[in-house]
């Protein structure tokens, strides 16, 4: 019993102060394609050290396609207002890459042949709000789905932007 207690005290206890302003973050990106269309819709949370993707994804090409992060909170001009992968500390890019990968380098997606897909994943390199990679800073960020796979290695392969959303915060 005083395991338990001690084990829930250290939970509150991590739970309170600024660390949870920053547990209760929240964002969300709505996703378009380039046409317009309605792609689906992504939702992070703050998680831990990282951030949680919760992705419902539609109207795509069914198959494997790249995800990432991108370093602007802008879809304008065919998605290329979304800049470069989102690599606030420099790195280069490539999960697999010898010197690490971007913070906005996630994995792929799959579409079944109904064009829709759903992706839960975490990345560690990630933050909301505070951290080395936060997703809200001064010019925020974007998702980016590209229409091939991505590679993992530092020449991403990843092709042309097919859908891209402006991640906002919630909470």
């Amino acid at each position: 019993m005083t395991r338990f207690i001690l084990a829930a005290a250290t939970a509150i206890a991590a739970l309170s102060g600024p660390a949870a302003m920053a547990q209760d973050a929240g964002a969300m990106a709505i996703l378009k394609t380039a046409d317009g269309g309605d792609a689906g819709h992504v939702k992070i949370s703050q998680a831990g050290n990282g951030t949680l993707f919760h992705a419902e994804l539609k109207g795509l090409a069914p198959g494997w396609h790249s995800f990432h992060v991108h370093e602007a909170g802008s879809c304008e001009d065919n998605f290329d207002a979304a800049g470069d992968h989102y690599a606030p500390d420099g790195k280069g890019h490539g999960l697999m890459g010898e010197d690490g990968a971007h913070a906005g380098d996630l994995p792929n997606i799959h579409v079944s042949e109904d064009g829709t897909a759903m992706a839960d994943f975490y990345s560690a390199r990630l933050s909301i709000l505070e951290g080395n990679a936060p997703l809200m800073d001064e010019d925020g960020s974007a998702i980016v789905i590209h229409e091939n796979a991505d590679s993992y290695q530092s020449d991403a392969g990843a092709g042309g932007r097919i859908a891209c959303g402006v991640i906002t915060q919630t909470m």
